[in-house]
Parts: C-alpha cells; sequence; structure tokens
C-alpha cells in the first residue's frame, strides 16, 4: 500500500552518529524494529528505515527527511536513547506537521508518563506492536487516527510471526555506502562471519529487582518461547542466504526449558547445521542443565554469556537474583571443562554495597578468569524495583536519559566510591597467564580469518527485499 513509512533507529547514545559497524553497539540490528517492519510487509506496507549510527549528524537526518517525506515515523526507545528520540521527533514535526509520530519500546512500556512528556510523539504504544503496527497503518491510509494517544499493543503468538526483516537494516547500511559482507557485525573469534543475532522468546519468569517489573511491561509475566522448529527454520533461512557461519541467541533465559533445548538440538542436527553460536544463560540453570552442555557443544555451541552479577551473597540476595556464589563458581567451571568461553557479565556499585562486597565481586571474577569481561556501574532503570528504590532515597546521580547507559564510565548513584570501583575494576579484569596466551591465539585467528576472508569475500545478496 501507498503510505511512505520510514522506522528510525535511534540508538547513538554510546558510538554516537557515524558509528555504524563498530562493534555491538554499532553492527546489530534491532530485532523489535525488524519484527513490526516484517509484520507491516506481510499486510502490504513498503517501509523503510533511517539508521541515525549510519548518519553524519542532525544536519544529515534533516536531509534525509526531506528527500523521502514519510507520512508515517516510527520509533523505538530504549531509556538511553530517549533525548534523540525527542530530537528526531520535534525535527520531523517541524518539517512536516501533518508527519503522522509513533513511538514504542521499553522506555514507552516502563516509564509512560516520562514519554507522554514527549510533545512531538502523536502516539505512544505500549507492549508489542506487531499486531497494533500494521492496524495502525491501514487506518492511516484511510485517513483514520485513534481517539486516544496512549496504545497498549497486544502479545501476539510468535510461530505465527514473520521472522525479522534483516533486509531493512542491509538496505539502509548500502543505501548509506556501507559495504556489507555480514548480516550483522561479528564481535567474537570464536564466531566468525557471515554472523547474525536470533531471538527466541520473549519475558523472564525470575524477580531480579534491576530489571523486574520493568521487563513484565513489556512482554508480561510469562516467558513465550517460539518452537524449535520455528526457530531452526529461521536459521536454516539464514544460512542458505547469508552462507551463515555463526549466531548469538539474545535470550536471557534459554536454558529455563531443558525440554526446549532438548527438542532445539535434534531439530538442529536434523536440519543440517553447523554454525557456531553462543546463547546466555543464569548460572543456576547452567549448573541444573549441565548434563546437556556436551550435547549443545556437539551441535555447535561455544561459549556461554552468564550474569553472575556479584560475589556477595548479601546482594545477590538484595537483588533478587535467585542464585548463589557457590552456583556463579560452579557454572564458570562447567563452562571450562566444556570447553566453553565465559562472557562474564557482573555490576560494581549496588546500592548498599560495602568496599568488602565490592571486592569479593573482584575475587570472584579473578577466580572465574572468564574469556570476557563484561562489568557495568549499576544504573537505575526506570520501572524497575531498584529504579524506585533509587529515586525513593534520593539516590540518582544520572545526568539526562545517556545517564542510564549501563558502561563503568560515570557515577550512578550516591553513597559509592567510584575512584576505588575504578581501581576495582582494573583488578577484576586482570587476566591470568594462561588466559592470556589463549586470548593471543584467538586475536591471531581472527586475523588469519579476516585475511582468508578477503580472499573470499561474501557479500550479501541484494535480491530477496
Amino acid at each position: 500500500m501507498e503510505l511512505r513509512t520510514s522506522l528510525v533507529y535511534p540508538a547513538i547514545s554510546i558510538k554516537g552518529f557515524g558509528g555504524l559497524m563498530q562493534g555491538m553497539d554499532g553492527g546489530w540490528i534491532s530485532h523489535g524494529l525488524a519484527s513490526i517492519s516484517a509484520a507491516a510487509k506481510a499486510s502490504g506496507f513498503a517501509i523503510d528505515l533511517i539508521d541515525l549510527r549510519a548518519l553524519r549528524g542532525w544536519d544529515h537526518f534533516r536531509q534525509v527527511l526531506q528527500e523521502r517525506s514519510p507520512r508515517v515515523l516510527g520509533f523505538t526507545m530504549m531509556s538511553s536513547d530517549a533525548e534523540n528520540v525527542r530530537t528526531a521527533s520535534a525535527m520531523a514535526k517541524d518539517l512536516d506537521p501533518a508527519v503522522i509520530t509513533l513511538a514504542g519500546g521499553p522506555h514507552v512500556s516502563m516509564a509512560p508518563d516520562d514519554a507522554a512528556l514527549f510533545p512531538h510523539l502523536d502516539y505512544l504504544v505500549i507492549g508489542e506492536g506487531e499486531e497494533l503496527f500494521p492496524r495502525l497503518l491501514a487506518g492511516f491510509a484511510r485517513g483514520e487516527r485513534p481517539g486516544e494517544r496512549m496504545l497498549r499493543g497486544q502479545r501476539p503468538q510468535l510461530d505465527l510471526l514473520p521472522f525479522s526483516d534483516r533486509q531493512l537494516f542491509l538496505d539502509e547500511w548500502r543505501r548509506c555506502g556501507f559495504v556489507v559482507d555480514s548480516p550483522e557485525v561479528p564481535f567474537l573469534p570464536e564466531l566468525p562471519p557471515p554472523f547474525a543475532t536470533i531471538i527466541a522468546g520473549r519475558g523472564c519468569p525470575f524477580h531480579c529487582s534491576f530489571c523486574k517489573p520493568g521487563e513484565d511491561l513489556l512482554f508480561g509475566r510469562a516467558m513465550r518461547t517460539r518452537s524449535p522448529e520455528n526457530v531452526v527454520a529461521e536459521l536454516a533461512g539464514l544460512a542458505e542466504r547469508f552462507r551463515l557461519r555463526s549466531f548469538l541467541f539474545h535470550d536471557d533465559c534459554l536454558f529455563h526449558d531443558r525440554a526446549w533445548l532438548q527438542r532445539f538440538a535434534e531439530c538442529y542436527r536434523q536440519a543440517g547445521l553447523t554454525m557456531r553460536f553462543f546463547c546466555q544463560s543464569r548460572a543456576d540453570l547452567l549448573v541444573r542443565n549441565q548434563d546437556l552442555l556436551p550435547e549443545l557443544r556437539a551441535i555447535g555451541l561455544r561459549g556461554l554469556f552468564i550474569g553472575f552479577e556479584s560475589g556477595s551473597q548479601r546482594i545477590l540476595d538484595f537483588l533478587r537474583k535467585g542464585t548463589t556464589v557457590r552456583e556463579n563458581l560452579e557454572a564458570a567451571r562447567l563452562c571450562k571443562r566444556n570447553k566453553l568461553a565465559i562472557w562474564a557479565n557482573y555490576m560494581l556499585g549496588i546500592p548498599t554495597e560495602t568496599r568488602g562486597e565490592a571486592q569479593a565481586t573482584v575475587e570472584m571474577i579473578r577466580t572465574i578468569d572468564p574469556d570476557y569481561f563484561s562489568p557495568a556501574f549499576f544504573t537505575p532503570q526506570p520501572g524497575t524495583e531498584l529504579g524506585r528504590y533509587v529515586e525513593e532515597h534520593g539516590l540518582g546521580l544520572q545526568k539526562g536519559y545517556e545517564g542510564m547507559r549501563r558502561n563503568p564510565d560515570a557515577p550512578k548513584i550516591r553513597g559509592i566510591d567510584y575512584d576505588f570501583l575504578k581501581k576495582a575494576l582494573a583488578e577484576s579484569r586482570r587476566r591470568r597467564p594462561g588466559n592470556m596466551i589463549r586470548r593471543g591465539v584467538s586475536r591471531f585467528s581472527v586475523r588469519v580469518q579476516r585475511k582468508l576472508m578477503r580472499l573470499w569475500p561474501f557479500q550479501a545478496p541484494l535480491s530477496n527485499r
């Protein structure tokens, strides 16, 4: 249908304009936008993307808006990108007051009262948008507008959704002059290009106070998962289309459903797939399902992202994590026994944390000796229990929306000695000698791999758009 519609990806709070293809933040797709684009295209609408990471600045964004002249402009909004959405929507309305603007994503669902203060957004979508967005576009095409500004999306049956529209991003990246040789930018030597990310489900059954109940507002309290057959069908299509060699599961709780993992492994083998992959897990789930690790490694699992969070049991309990320090250490031991790389997620600067408890986290990470370190200074997020705790106790030090990034680069809350934490952070990331040797070998293999890829370059096909 003829209804010029552009989606905007505003994630420039870390790398800034021109940050496309720079690591995870600059080289991965937004599955939220890719999913609602796929749903809209399945209903007959033409959708394009404006990726701020590919642009030179706000003047360039204005130029692109003038060239495309969309009738509908849709935004996804993380809290850290909210100011970018505010600026972009204001600019769009300045150029064309008649353009219809709408936004969804985590910030709208978790902080709807704050999102309602953005004057240049006509509509705000709480929850999931795959069913609502095509209906809205159909109404806009007929000249119909909803009577309410705050709209609530429905929770779709995940197996009935079309696969993520990766071409939405590939087309935009090429339009901006980037040479694309992988659906998404690879970031680890264990995951060679062509590389992609995939999501198998939505929601989380656990109660971590730094995340809940915010995630429930977006996806509901129950965990919903696509069938293993559906996930494998998407992976098989990516393997055929892009000659995919590796992928990453974004899901936090893939190990929550043992039967799902077993069926996935069976379907993966039957499909003849051999790509390497990483997935994420809680430490307790990994320990509980440790007997599955050899089978998963046999089909391609090469590493795990694990949310260790803290080396203090009191802090883990304060976070309502539901795990133990002993499980953290056991999960790491299991990974090493099964030759799986460890990506360690952990936090420092948690409210009420003492120096001794922060040091316990450092000691735990030094004991684990992970392949990859992913530390964060605790960052309160809107809509979460711990975010409310920080607000109620007047602890917040964040400046603007960009202060909601989890990176350990600025003070987040009062009462924390960040000079001490910076030293603790550096200490936590000191590799042991054997680890240093392994990482050196990995870096060398990556350089060799990249040289080989230049000799046999792969360009993602321009057809099938």
